[in-house]
Order: structure tokens, then C-alpha cells, then sequence
């Protein structure tokens, strides 16, 4: 079972769903959960006019406190050990899918959840996708968990009685 969680977070509902499905591994597991939020101060476009690049990784990072702390709450309800960070892209030629590689690695993982936004044709085409450009680097076993749907605790099939899982 995996022992090394890493769960990827934005604050999307896609990832406040897959808090949850890591908070359930962890829990079956005893493992423990690294939960990393990214921040990408280099995300605006430079043809986008004059902006403050320490100003917009202040805010960036005021966003990962507030999302990291209703994670560690979630963790604390639930009695899962684990530990949260900010991480940051190195550079303008960095990229928050190579970022969370990095992460994933140096933690060495056993397995990453993270939330999709499941984005289809011109959208995914225009705005690319994080997960999935992640899920092509990835070295360990990743579960994407979608948002919206049915809700993720009735769709588990419960553990056998007299499981270890249990």
C-alpha cells in the first residue's frame, strides 16, 4: 500500500475532491500526506501590460496558505500525519507540472492525487493541461480525481470484513 502521498492543490474543486480521496488512502494506508501547493509567479504573459511579479507571487502565496490550512484542518479532522508546502516555479521557462516533478522526487513518492478540471478540445488545446502534463513525467502511480460528478464516498466499494484496510 502507498505509504508516500503527494497531493497536488489549487483551491479547485477538482482538488477539493481529491484532498478527500487522498485523505481516505491515507487513512486505509497509515501513510503519510505531503500536500504541496505551487505557485507560478511567472504565469502572467508579458504582452499583458506592466505587472509586479513580487507583488503577484505575494498574493500567489497568500492563496496557498489559505488553500494549505483548510488542508491541514482536513488532515487534523480526519487523523491523517502528513505535512504541507509551497513550492515555486524556478523561473519563466519553468513550469508547474515540471515543478510538481521535482516535488514529487525529492518527497520520494509512492503516489500522487491531484485534481482535474477535465477540459475537453479547444479548451484543453488553449489552456493546456496540468495533470496531464504531469501524468506524462510522472514515475510513480497518479490518481486524478475530476470535479464535479458523483460523490467520491458513495462510489467506494467498502473494504472485505476482516481486511487489513478496514
Amino acid at each position: 500500500m502507498y505509504r508516500k502521498i503527494v497531493l497536488a492543490v489549487d483551491g479547485s474543486d477538482a482538488s477539493k475532491r481529491a484532498l478527500d480521496e487522498a485523505l481516505y488512502i491515507a487513512a486505509l494506508a497509515n501513510g503519510w500526506l505531503h500536500a504541496v501547493y505551487i505557485v507560478n509567479p511567472w504565469c502572467v504573459s508579458p504582452y499583458a501590460g506592466y505587472y509586479d511579479p513580487e507583488a503577484l507571487r505575494k498574493v500567489l502565496r497568500e492563496d496557498g496558505q489559505i488553500t494549505l490550512e483548510a488542508v491541514r484542518k482536513a488532515m487534523a479532522e480526519r487523523g491523517v500525519a502528513g505535512d504541507t508546502e509551497i513550492d515555486e516555479t524556478l523561473s519563466s521557462a519553468d513550469d508547474i507540472p515540471s515543478c510538481l516533478h521535482r516535488f514529487v522526487q525529492r518527497r520520494g513518492a509512492e503516489l500522487v492525487v491531484m485534481g482535474t478540471h477535465g477540459r475537453h478540445g479547444i479548451g484543453r488545446a488553449v489552456l493546456g493541461s496540468v495533470a496531464e502534463q504531469f501524468l506524462r513525467m510522472a514515475t510513480c502511480p497518479v490518481i486524478l480525481v475530476r470535479s464535479g460528478g458523483t460523490d467520491l464516498q458513495q462510489t467506494r466499494v467498502p473494504a472485505p470484513h476482516g481486511s487489513a484496510f478496514r
